[in-house]
Order: C-alpha cells, then structure tokens, then sequence
C-alpha cells in the first residue's frame, strides 16, 4: 500500500516523506517543484513531476500508483503577504487543486486524505487558546482558500464515503534532527529562519514589527510546533482514518506562547550570537496572539508534542549550519 504525497519536495512534505519513509511506508511523491526542492525528496520515494490541477497528469499518477491507501495534500501557496496581492492565484491554485484532485480520488476509489489548514482561517480569533470550534473568520486569501479547502472537504465527504483529517498548524519550524532537511524558501518571510540568517551574517538585524501589542512584553505572541510532532500528527491521522475514524478538523500546537523577543532571545542561547534587533513598525492584520489548545488532537490521535522551543531551534540551526544557502548548493 502507497501513501501519496503531494507537495512532498516542499519544506513540510519533505520531511513527511522522509518520516513515512522511515516507518516502513512506500511513498510516492508529487510536486511541480514551483517551490519545492527536488533534492530534499528521500531516493526511496518515486518522483512524478507535476501539477495537481492537472487532472490528466493526476488520473496518470493515480493509475500507475494502483494501490494508494492515503493522501498527503501538502501542494498549495502559503504566503500571506502574497495572498494579499494576487488573491486569484491563491484561489486558483489552492482551491482549483483540491478540486482536481477530490475529483480524482473519487474517479480511482482513494477514500482517505490528510490536509494541512492552517490557523489562518480563524484570522483574528477573541479567544485563547483556540479551540477547532472557535469562530472561523479569515482575514486574508491565503486563510479563506484553506477555509473553502475545508468546506469542500467536508461536503465531499458527505456526499461519498471517503473521509479526510484536516491538521490546522499554528507556527511550524524547525528541521529534521540531523540537519540533513529543513526549510529553504527563496524569499523568507518566516521569523525563526530569518533570525538564523542573521546568525549566519546573510542579513544585518532582525526586525521586530510592533512592540504595543496585548502581550507581556508588548510583541505578537505565537505557538511553535516543531516538524517531528507535526510529521508524527500527519502519520497518526493517517491511521486514525483508517481504523474507521470520522472525517475531522484537528488543531496543532502546544497551548504555549513565545513572542517575538523570547524566540529571538532563545535563538542567541542557541547560536552563541548576538544577533541585533531593531523595532519597526506593526504589520497589518497582525493578531496579538496566537495560541492552539490541541487537546482535540491528544485525546482523539493520541498525539502530543514534545519539541520544546530550544529544540526547534537547535534543530533548525543545524540546518542552517549546514545549508547556509538551502538545497542550492
């Protein structure tokens, strides 16, 4: 049986693969490489080069891939900023793919899908920590492509009997422990990668946007979740589905907050550097905190997280460490 794995040369997909792989899964992997790294994808996986939106390329994967047990849909835009200003294409890629592609597993008879949402759907929440029952309103293309991906979900599950998970993450980061996979984006925007770059003396200073924010300390406070809990989530739900379980939305994260100055604070522990800082500006449409109450999640997938945020980090510096300039070299 093959675990299919969209978007798997990206920065999450690829550690999926990579941690399926290593629990004894054959994987296959599809990704368009718009954004991923085809040298992050494990040798033992087979490789298909590919849009999802395509269905002809898509029904081509699935027949020659004749005995899928599950999909991993990893393949869609995730930048907010981005989102903001070309919101088409986030509706086209996202949404259009996720359409191609429950069309497609309904044509082959795949009945199980996990989903990586995202707590952008629930823009900016009056309450913390979130629950998955916390009022779902986004405030960017990104997060409402993820919401529509849901809905979707949902009524195709309703209308056939294949059943989904879909994995809300809070703040993703980190990498693999050994350094060898991480992430690597050609224009960052993420906070603790672009505080190791200074580290590393790619950039002159971290800018912090915002200091009067609700918060202790005055900036946004968000809950990290490394890479092996979220991977270890993905493969628990995968089970969960197919020991009978119902199609559900599930939070990831670990009902703690970090703001801004604890992570860069935790980040100079780490590295042994300095890093300078500079105070700017807020950011529009910033909330002051983002904390996921996961207990849904524990209880149901028999999951928890154990990263710590010194982990991440350590971890994701090792990366860094070793691939100052991601999969180019």
């Amino acid at each position: 049986m093959t675990v299919l794995i969209l978007g798997g040369a990206g920065y999450v997909g690829s550690h999926a693969t990579d941690e399926f792989l290593a629990r004894g899964y054959d994987v296959a992997v599809v990704d368009n490489l718009s954004t991923g790294h085809r040298a992050a994808v494990a040798d033992k996986a087979r490789f298909y080069e590919g849009d999802i939106r395509d269905k002809n390329f898509l029904a081509d994967v699935f027949t020659k891939e004749s005995d899928i047990e599950g999909v991993m849909h990893f393949c869609a835009y995730s930048l907010v900023g981005e989102s903001m200003e070309k919101p088409l294409m986030y509706f086209e890629n996202n949404v259009g793919g996720a359409m191609t592609l429950l069309d497609v597993m309904h044509q082959f008879d795949v009945k199980h899908i996990v989903f990586s949402s995202t707590a952008a759907t629930f823009g900016i929440p009056e309450v913390s920590p979130i629950t998955e029952t916390t009022p779902q309103n986004p405030i960017n293309p990104y997060g409402e492509s993820k919401l529509i991906m849901e809905k979707m979900m949902a009524w195709q599950a309703s209308a056939t009997d294949m059943t989904y998970v879909a994995l809300r993450y809070f703040n993703v980061a980190g990498a693999k422990h050994d350094g060898s996979i991480g992430e690597a984006h050609k224009n960052e925007t993420h906070l603790i990668p672009i505080i190791l770059q200074v580290a590393l003396g790619q950039r002159e200073k971290i800018m912090i946007y915002g200091d009067d924010y609700h918060t202790e300390d005055g900036t946004c406070v968000r809950d990290y979740i490394g890479m092996t809990d979220l991977i270890d989530a993905h493969i628990k739900a995968l089970a969960y589905l197919k020991t009978g379980g119902k199609s559900d939305a599930f939070n990831l994260g670990t009902k703690t907050g970090y703001s801004n100055l604890q992570v860069l604070e935790t980040a100079r522990q780490v590295t042994g550097h300095a890093i300078p800082s500079e105070i700017g500006p807020r950011r529009a449409g910033d909330p002051d905190a983002l904390v996921a109450d996961s207990s849904k999640a524990q209880q149901t997938l028999d999951w928890k997280p154990s990263e710590s945020l010194t982990d991440i980090i350590a971890n994701a510096w090792q990366w860094h460490q070793n691939h100052p300039h991601g999969y180019a070299e």
